[in-house]
């Protein structure tokens, strides 16, 4: 499959700025246009989410001053060869069937375009899609009106290099039913014009991998290729999070696929070079068919070994990207400036034989940022460094009992253990001494972090192999604010299951991701299936009566099932019945009106054997319990058999959930576990 126009216009590749948080300062964009240009990108999407005048204000002028910025920085991108692409969101509360607001878009636009700008992009993500009654009047469906709003401003501007759109439904997640069948990307596909190209994000809004097929999906729905706004580096969604892995799991084959790729990195313009300088690497990669690359193929690993070893150089320039030239200007502003006199005798000083040597700060290294990296990688996976040190960690509490025996395989990997922390301070240690200071300070609250909880768990390893006292930090009632998360949204992690202080030993996390969600009709041969094969798994199973609930005999209570998924599928499943009268029917034992009358309700848990992280279990298990809760329920019981030792292990740790005592009439190899709303 041929991409569109392809031949005609170059393939687009670079950054948008499209981030919640503080936008980019007007130096910063200009040293970002360098950065492109050197690294082969040609792109720059304008679109911070916090300029309010893109978002929140779209309507208003911009001001002279203003103004004046923004043809400054038109003309920095031309000057590095870099394309701006002014974008501007006008859904938070736009009126499409209004006239008015018609004009006010195009007059915004003309006014950006007198700066100098040729490229455009509307932006209708992360909006409400309920239309106002004028609109609903005006128009059989939201695609509809924003699709004409959008070609209306394309034709008015005329000329337009690039002309970007984002649909509201910007990811396949959010396509329903599917991407094939959404209407939505039907009407997108069907009624936008021709020379209009379509953001997508791909799967999800951060999308763990690309995949070739699916960008063909979505390109016989849309009729033209799209542009990937990738997130796969943004990191606004969570202020504990930064991403320093290099840009991979999107196969060299999509280039002759796409319109183009844009990276939304991190709200930290200095820590991203590694995102934007791999972006470039991959796109001159052999798949571009294009000049003396071809052949040459994209390694993640060596893109990532390339940028590194350029920030390095990097962080050991003493001035900031500009740097440079504001000392430049500042001599040539102070010409007759005498030289200060310095004493040199007076401010040298040697310390004596029994004095403290002098500190020396020792230079930052490559090792050292590889291990950054790898601390920092990527959402859906830690670096091969942060994996060894979860995994040791959790080998080293699991067999704590051989700490006590002091045997040499403990003490060897807790030695490694010691070690890999050791080397995350010196790391700290050598950053905080870095010359480039801007790099630093982007970086700072991560690195202290990372080097705080590595010295929980160094503290608390020590504690195991006997070689030092209970650390205060993890033993006490008033521990340090530096011992715990911080602010209300730790407090609210700690009252939540699976989040409280002793949690931070409990399992390294998981690579795997897990997505919960409703579930609807179309799950129930899913649910069936599951249930059949963990059927298949126990002999001579007994019947119990939650076995209705998953065999799809008795429906649950609305807004009270879900769904686990993974990449392979449908992994899991939870059910309930707010009154679990409906599953017992004409089956109701002897003796279960008791168990009733405290329990009247009752829920069904069950997730196949690859799912091996407790996490989405508990989180299935909170949300249904908040659900029956909600609706007036004293208690819910489950049923599980003797042979299932992975559910009644998981319940027993919950603590909520107690053994309840039960009838002759229940199977012998059958157990009831139950709990009581307060």
């Amino acid at each position: 499959m041929s991409t569109p126009g392809r031949d005609e216009r170059p393939f687009i590749s670079g950054v948008v700025e499209g981030f919640y948080g503080r936008p980019w300062t007007m130096e910063q964009r200009t040293e970002l246009f360098k950065r492109e240009h050197k690294w082969g990108l040609n792109t720059y999407l304008y679109a911070p989410k916090d300029d309010y005048k893109h978002r929140m204000y779209w309507r208003e002028l911009y001001s002279p001053e203003e103004a004046e910025q923004l043809v400054a920085l038109i003309s920095a991108a031309e000057k590095n060869q870099v394309e701006f692409i002014y974008a501007i969101s006008p859904g938070l509360d736009i009126t499409f069937s209004n006239p008015r607001e018609v004009a006010a878009l195009k007059r915004k636009l003309d006014q950006v375009k007198e700066f100098g700008c040729r490229s455009f992009s509307l932006l209708f993500d992360d909006i409400e899609t309920e239309m106002c009654p004028a609109d609903k009047q005006a128009f059989s469906s939201f695609a509809h009106a924003q699709v004409a709003i959008t070609n209306e401003v394309y034709q008015h501007l005329r000329d337009a290099k690039t002309f970007l759109f984002c649909p509201t439904d910007y990811c396949a997640a959010f396509c329903n039913p599917s991407v094939p069948q959404s209407s939505y990307l039907q009407t997108v596909g069907e009624k936008l014009l021709p020379g209009i190209d379509v953001l997508w994000t791909g799967p999800k809004v951060v999308s763990n991998k690309i995949s070739v097929e699916s960008i063909e999906e979505v390109t016989a729905v849309l009729k033209r290729a799209p542009v990937i706004w990738d997130n796969i580096h943004a990191n606004d969604y969570d202020p504990q999070r930064l991403f320093l892995g290099p840009y991979k799991d999107r196969p060299t084959e999509l280039i002759p696929k796409l319109r183009g790729v844009l990276t939304n990195p991190n709200c930290e313009f200095y820590l991203n070079f590694v995102a934007i300088h791999t972006l470039g690497t991959w796109c001159r990669s052999s798949a571009a068919g294009e000049g003396s690359d071809v052949g040459m193929g994209y390694s993640p690993q060596e893109a990532l070994t390339l940028a590194l070893s350029d920030w390095l150089q990097e962080f050991m320039s003493a001035d900031q990207p500009g740097g440079a030239c504001r000392s430049a200007r500042l001599r040539e502003a102070l010409p007759d400036e005498e030289p200060m006199q310095t004493d040199v005798a007076e401010s040298l000083y040697v310390p004596g034989p029994g004095d403290n040597p002098l500190y020396t700060a020792e230079p930052l290294t490559l090792d050292d940022l590889n291990l950054l990296s790898d601390l920092f990688y990527l959402p859906y996976e830690h670096g091969a460094t942060a994996r060894s040190m979860l995994e040791e960690l959790d080998w080293l509490k699991t067999h704590r009992e051989a700490a006590a025996a002091q045997t040499d395989e403990w003490r060897g990997r807790a030695g490694k253990f010691d070690g890999m922390c050791d080397a995350v301070v010196q790391m700290f240690n050598r950053l905080s001494n870095a010359p480039n200071r801007s790099v630093l300070y982007d970086l700072y609250n991560y690195i202290c972090d990372i080097k705080s909880g590595v010295g929980l768990a160094r503290a608390y390893v020590k504690t195991l192999g006997g070689q030092d006292q209970p650390s205060a930090q993890m033993l006490t009632d008033d521990p340090e604010p530096w011992g715990f998360r911080g602010g209300l949204s730790g407090e609210f992690q700690r009252m939540l299951p699976g989040h409280g202080n002793r949690d931070l030993f409990k399992h390294p996390p998981m690579t795997a991701v897990y997505c919960i969600r409703p579930y609807c009709s179309g799950d129930k041969a899913e649910v069936q299936k599951i249930f059949k094969e963990m059927q298949r798994r126990e002999e001579q199973s007994p019947k119990l009566i939650s076995d209705r609930l998953s065999s799809g005999d008795v429906a649950p209570t609305p807004q009270c099932a879900l769904v686990v998924e993974d990449d392979i599928g449908v992994c899991g499943y939870a059910l309930a019945l707010t009154d679990a009268k409906q599953a017992a029917g004409t089956e109701q034992r002897p003796g279960s009106d008791t168990l009733l009358r405290d329990y009247p309700s009752m829920f069904v848990v069950q997730v196949m054997p690859r799912v091996t992280d407790p996490s989405p279990v508990r989180r299935m298990v909170t949300q249904l319990l908040s659900s029956i809760r909600s609706s007036g329920s004293r208690g819910v019981f489950c049923e599980l058999r003797q042979s299932d030792r992975r559910m009644l292990d998981f319940y027993s740790k919950l603590g909520s959930f107690k053994h309840v005592p039960v009838d002759k009439s229940l199977p012998q190899d059958a157990v009831v576990m139950a709990t009581k709303f307060q």
